[in-house]
């Protein structure tokens, strides 16, 4: 199955606690936070590729079919988007477990925002993590200050993926409207092991979905033996539609980022209206596919949440 992202009519967020800029950000689960949506439209972004993994960009709306609970959606609008304005997380893991890799991590990391961003289309921000999620660099097209955040990162304490993956999807991409104008994408330096965070695994895939983020994910762990923490990584990145790499050395970083910013260029998008439309609130599976091509492979979310009327 691949996942949904959802084009939102109108959107209500109300939240507990503002976020403040450049101190950390500790989100607690007992927090209280309600989401209204309106939804008449659902948004697929996603990748084609074939056997050897390369890209397929010469498809056309009548090459797919989209299946939601069992049943046909007829495609409204489709597009090629090698365009759309970039809305990017970049989330780094500075907790003493990384340390001998960090100034890899750096390098590789600023690379990809020089090489991605596009002043006055695309925005950033950059959220260190380790006991707790900070914002060190808030949304913004500046690749210079992106670039001055990462530098200035300095590795130490334990580490909170989920609350940071949490705070990213909740407090920043979930407020840049409107949603259906900008590819979300989170793009996570870490190695998966957290042992700090308030919200759950499960807590933080779901607030992802809810943004519309697809996650991508850069494992720091070069044992060359996989981990509990390198199978969140993948979860993660598959349930999102995003992907994981390996890097078997912390230099190869950049080659894991290059493989990214690809990616984010050659996507198709398309919009349906759901048949029945529910407002159950529950997470409803999306299935998109090249009609009669088994040779090629459709990365998307598997997925999305229904509104709830007041």
């Amino acid at each position: 199955m691949k996942r949904a992202v959802i084009a939102l009519v109108s959107v209500a967020l109300m939240f507990g606690q503002n976020s403040k800029q450049n101190s950390k950000q500790k989100a607690a689960p007992e927090d209280q936070s309600r989401i209204t949506v309106d939804v008449t439209r659902v948004n697929l972004l996603y990748t084609v590729t074939d056997k050897k993994g390369r890209f397929v960009s010469n498809l056309t709306k009548d090459d797919f079919e989209i299946i939601e609970n069992k049943k046909p959606q007829k495609i409204l609008e489709f597009t090629a988007e090698t365009d759309l304005p970039l809305r990017l997380a970049i989330l780094i893991d500075t907790s003493n477990s990384i340390r001998d890799r960090f100034r890899f991590i750096q390098e590789a990391a600023t690379d990809f925002v020089t090489t991605v961003m596009r002043p006055g289309k695309d925005r950033a921000i950059v959220v260190s993590f380790d006991t707790s999620p900070e914002l060190v660099a808030d949304l913004t097209d500046d690749s210079v200050a992106i670039t001055k955040a990462i530098r200035d990162l300095r590795p130490g304490g334990g580490t909170a993926l989920y609350d940071a993956i949490f705070f990213s999807c909740r407090d920043v991409l979930m407020k840049d409207q409107p949603r259906d104008k900008f590819r979300r994408a989170l793009v996570v330096l870490s190695d998966g092991d957290d042992n700090q965070s308030r919200w759950t695994r499960e807590q933080a895939l779901e607030m992802a979905h809810k943004a519309d983020a697809v996650i991508y994910t850069i494992s720091t762990n070069i044992t060359h033996l996989e981990t509990s923490g390198d199978k969140v990584l993948k979860r993660y990145a598959e349930e999102t539609g995003g992907m994981a790499f390996f890097p078997f050395k912390a230099e190869d970083m950049g080659q894991s980022f290059e493989n990214i910013a690809n990616e984010l260029r050659h996507q198709y998008n398309v919009f349906y209206r759901p048949e029945p439309l529910r407002t159950d609130g529950l997470y409803h599976p999306v299935d998109i596919r090249v009609k009669d091509r088994k040779e090629f492979s459709v990365r998307a979310r598997h997925g999305y949440y229904a509104p709830t009327l007041p």
